[in-house]
This record gives structure tokens, C-alpha cells and sequence, in this order.
């Protein structure tokens, strides 16, 4: 298993919902912006359906003010959300578009998300946000970089960006990996920063949840020389 390439400067996160970077490649973020990377952080949606027993019109600002807390904690600033409904995303040209606008705006080299497969592992669903979410992401890299596919984002400002070299995808089934052996205390520590909504999904300690989810997300690959890593499946961006 070869390492995913580093020879980038700008990367942005797009993810569904706060919580999705944590949950799993917040230690390669770490990583990252201790090398001096730029990387920014999209949202689709501001989770606002995500606390039970909290409304959605609470639960919003409560969500959006961890996801930022969560990025400060690993050195990212630029926290951009896109105002889409949680659990109701539409894998469709709205959701693409976007996208592809964030991606002209901030001009990446490096675009990451999150597994958007149909099951985590046999047996068990991945959510319908999830499945929307990471096709958009794949169609909005070449949307953002044809001058042709949505006009209208050229009209306001947003020239295509053809400049992203990797598409790097989560995912339990990974072709590459992030050494992230020094970046793991810190990425618990973002998670951990999802309080009001850890606290929502169990009685456990909110500090031991988030270090038991990091260690299942950074466990050692076969064939990765790392003793704890992240994996992504990586696809190369061709003209």
C-alpha cells in the first residue's frame, strides 16, 4: 500500500455533516496542517437533524459551533457550510453545483471526503447523506474545472479550477494511507469537541468515545510501514 502523495499545498474537506472529518480523517488533517498545508473544511449541511430531542432550528448553531472548535483543534480556520437539509441530500446538479463552486473558491489540489459506499461492512447501511454526498463530490471536481456545465458560477465570480491532482476517499477499503502515528491524541481531541452531540448519542464518556472512534478509524494497514494510519482510496485527476 503505497502513501498518499504530499506534494500539495491547498486541500479541501468535503464532507455531509459536522462530525463526518472527525469520525475519521481528522488525523491526516493534523497531519497535514503541521506540514504547512492549507486546508479548508466544506459542509453540506449543518447537522441540524442530527440531536435527538433537539430541534432542528437549536441543534443547528449548536452543531456548526462544534464542527469549528473541532477544526481549531487540529489548525483548521476556514469552516464553510452550504445550508442543504441534513438527512434529506439530493445526489443531483443542486449539490454538485455547489460544490464545484466551493472547490473554484478555495482552488484545491487535494479534494478529500468521506466513504459514500452502500454499507460501512456487510450488513451495515451507510446513511442516504453519506451515499448523496461523495458521488456530488467526484462530479463536482470535473464540474468545477468546465467552463460549460454550470455557467452561472462564472458569471459570479467563480472561474473553473482545473488544478486538483487527487480525489481522496475514506473508506474501510482503502488503496493508499496518511501516517498519522503522531497526529492520533489530537484528532480525539477534535472529536471529543462534538460534545453536545456525543453526549446525545450514548451515557458513555464523551472523551472515551471519541478515543475508542479514532482508534478504529487509525488502526495499522497491511502493507503501510505506519503504526497508525488512515486509508483512503485515491483517485488521480486527469485533464
Amino acid at each position: 500500500m503505497e502513501p498518499v502523495p504530499e506534494a500539495w499545498h491547498c486541500g479541501v474537506v468535503v464532507v455531509a455533516h459536522p462530525d463526518d472529518i472527525e469520525y475519521g480523517t481528522a488525523a491526516a488533517v493534523a497531519r497535514w496542517v503541521r506540514q504547512g498545508k492549507d486546508i479548508r473544511y466544506v459542509l453540506a449541511t449543518s447537522g441540524e437533524a442530527g440531536i435527538a430531542g433537539l430541534q432542528p432550528a437549536q441543534s443547528a448553531p449548536v452543531r456548526e459551533d462544534e464542527e469549528r472548535a473541532s477544526a481549531r483543534i487540529v489548525g483548521v480556520d476556514s469552516v464553510e457550510f452550504l445550508g442543504h437539509p441534513d438527512g434529506r441530500l439530493v445526489a443531483g446538479l443542486e449539490l454538485r453545483r455547489d460544490i464545484a463552486a466551493a472547490i473554484r473558491r478555495h482552488r484545491p489540489e487535494m479534494v478529500v471526503t468521506a466513504h459514500f459506499g452502500a454499507t460501512w461492512f456487510p450488513g451495515v447501511l451507510n446513511s442516504a447523506d453519506h451515499r448523496a454526498l461523495g458521488i456530488c463530490v467526484l462530479d463536482a471536481v470535473a464540474d468545477a474545472a468546465n467552463e460549460w456545465i454550470f455557467p452561472e458560477l462564472t458569471r459570479d465570480g467563480y472561474e473553473p479550477w482545473a488544478q486538483v491532482r487527487w480525489i481522496a476517499v475514506n473508506t474501510p477499503t482503502p488503496t493508499h494511507g496518511v501516517d498519522v502515528t503522531e497526529t492520533v491524541e489530537i484528532a480525539e481531541r477534535s472529536l471529543a469537541a462534538h460534545r453536545r452531540y456525543l453526549e446525545a448519542l450514548s451515557a458513555t464518556d464523551v472523551a472515551e468515545q471519541a478515543r475508542a472512534q479514532v482508534q478504529t478509524a487509525s488502526q495499522a494497514l497491511p502493507g503501510f510501514p505506519a503504526e497508525r494510519a488512515v486509508g483512503f482510496e485515491l483517485f488521480t485527476v486527469t485533464g
